[in-house]
């Protein structure tokens, strides 16, 4: 049997260059038409300012960046040095040595905030659907103020809400049931309990934008799915778990990061309802204050025998100490940020 043989392909036409074009367009003496020039000239002049400003904004958020690295691999003794710009005479870790040991020590508070953000985020990602679905699929009553009350949150400063708050965990009660049984109210300021309650409750942290987000995807599904989950059976709860949900995906994976990633950097709420708990964001701020420039310093010096450590040294292990911090986050970008991408525009977050 002889073999088929495949038909050659034919080859790409290659784009006229430059140079080419120029010729072409001067041979036909379109070049010299007005209207062409004009065109050609408004093209030229916007690609050109629109790629000066891209570059521009790319230079004003990596030049941060980049203008740290020289000043954490440097050695201490080479800090401030005016020779020193981009590349270090001598390269050092010191300040990620200093920095792990002034704040991660074992790593154990990171681990403690890295699983509070994501309990955090998968509270917020429950609830927030719940509540999307029931705004953007069920008629309820007085499903207009709902929503609006939703915005309302959204609109509201936090710092408007807290003194209520703070008083109502200070002086917890369900319905007079603890102080009729007790005598006593419960406090549950400085309890972790509190940060998960305000997620379960819809209080946490930017959850107005999440059900807003879920509620805006809810609303664009078509109403044949329910309809054709509702022929084969599928109540109520079967048709949100079974067909809401998994179409949900885009928004479930956007509420997921921004909670995690917002829970796991937050000071407000932490600071407020639990100041002594292990978070990594509070432990940051609370080490690398102004007035512990000198306690860093002079910890820098004894540990590693560094007697020219200066101002600089505290700026060097603090942004160390930030750049370690950010790990987790970098690395949940890298392995999400493909999908996260595809995924804002279905999430509703525009619409």
């Amino acid at each position: 049997m002889s073999k088929k043989t495949k038909a050659p392909k034919a080859p790409k036409a290659k784009k006229p260059g430059f140079f080419a074009w120029l010729k072409e367009a001067w041979n036909d003496n379109s070049i010299t038409d007005p209207l062409v020039c004009k065109r050609t000239l408004q093209g030229i002049v916007f690609k050109f300012f629109g790629i000066t400003v891209i570059l521009g904004m790319c230079f004003a958020i990596l030049y941060p960046i980049l203008k740290l690295f020289p000043m954490i691999f440097c050695d201490v003794e080479d800090l401030g040095n005016p020779d020193v710009v981009w590349i270090p005479i001598h390269y050092s870790i010191v300040s990620f040595k200093a920095a792990i040991r002034l704040v991660f020590g074992n790593f154990s508070t990171m681990f403690l905030s890295l699983l509070y953000a994501a309990v955090t985020a998968f509270i917020q990602v429950v609830i927030c659907a719940m509540a999307g679905y029931t705004i953007g699929r069920i008629k309820i009553p007085f499903k207009g103020l709902v929503f609006g009350l939703v915005i309302f949150q959204f609109v509201v400063p936090p710092q408007s809400l807290l003194i209520s708050q703070y008083l109502n965990f200070k002086n917890f009660d369900i319905l007079g049931i603890f102080q009729l049984t007790t005598g006593d109210t419960v406090d549950l300021i400085n309890n972790p309990v509190t940060l998960y309650m305000l997620s379960i409750l819809g209080q946490g942290l930017k959850q107005s934008l999440f059900i807003y987000i879920f509620s805006s995807f809810f609303q664009g599904l078509p109403k044949e799915l329910e309809e054709a989950a509702l022929i084969d059976g599928c109540g109520f709860y079967k048709t949100y778990l079974k067909i809401a949900l998994p179409n949900a995906v885009p928004s479930i994976m956007v509420v997921a990061v921004l909670s995690f990633i917002w829970n796991y950097g937050d000071t407000y709420y932490t600071g407020y309802f639990h100041p002594d708990g292990p978070y990594l964001a509070m432990k940051l701020n609370q080490q690398f204050a102004a007035t512990n420039a000198n306690t860093v310093t002079d910890a820098v010096s004894k540990w590693y025998d560094k007697p020219a450590a200066s101002s600089f040294t505290y700026d060097a292990v603090k942004q160390a100490a930030v750049l370690i911090y950010l790990i987790p986050l970098l690395v949940i970008y890298f392995i999400v940020q493909k999908r996260l991408v595809e995924n804002f525009a279905a999430s509703g977050i525009v619409g």
